[in-house]
């Protein structure tokens, strides 16, 4: 139990090095990868996400800790594909036409891989076509959209209005988030939910993600 807990104040601390430590020391004492993935990894950056959602975090120290996750995770990688873990759920990101801000969207990218689901990263200036082309390729649960400046919440609602009129509105969920969004608007413009930071975006996907998973 005590490795347990030192591996979530190694992510605590955005301590990358400790947390393959622990990782590789847990794999070495037959600790299976998905329990490392989900009692480590994953609840530890949970911890982080409450911690910032209560004002004793940083963004720079969610980065941080976010990264130590990450390479935590693509230590187990190996090891998860080989008893066949999947991911929990598959995310598309990325930030609206018009918007050319990403540090908000790279955290959520980032914290949503280290909580176990798949994520495609399209980046920025990303046009409702774009979204669209991928979301129809690609298995994806959830488009999540990102928008900051107000300018460009139009691109916004025409990016979830695109998925409806290609038809797959049905199949996947559509989450948003940013400065220009709150709850309000993001049901005016047909969302199925709204997330205000990386921490909720996660817990948000994957109320999102439950009904589709039974």
């Amino acid at each position: 139990m005590e490795t347990w807990k030192t591996l979530q104040e190694a992510i605590l601390r955005g301590d990358a090095t400790k947390v393959v430590e622990i990782a590789d020391y847990l794999l070495s004492q037959g600790a299976p990868p998905a329990e490392i993935l989900n009692s480590g990894l994953v609840q530890g950056l949970e911890k982080v996400g409450d911690s910032f959602a209560a004002g004793d975090l940083f963004l720079p120290e969610v980065m941080m800790s976010a990264r130590a996750v990450q390479q935590g995770i693509e230590r187990l990688e190996p090891v998860l594909a080989r008893a066949g873990v999947e991911p929990i759920g598959s995310v598309l990101i990325g930030t609206v036409k018009g918007d050319l801000h990403d540090i908000g969207k790279n955290i959520v990218a980032m914290m949503l891989r280290g909580a176990g689901f798949r994520v495609r990263d399209l980046g920025i200036d990303v046009a409702p076509e774009r979204f669209v082309a991928e979301a129809r390729e690609g298995a994806f649960q959830v488009v999540a959209l990102s928008t900051l400046l107000v300018t460009s919440l139009s691109w916004t609602r025409k990016t979830i209005e695109a998925l409806a009129e290609a038809g797959l509105r049905d199949r996947v969920k559509v989450l948003v988030g940013g400065a220009a969004l709150d709850p309000r608007r993001a049901q005016e413009i047909g969302a199925d939910g709204y997330a205000p930071d990386a921490a909720r975006a996660v817990t948000a996907c994957r109320q999102l993600i439950a009904p589709v998973r039974g």
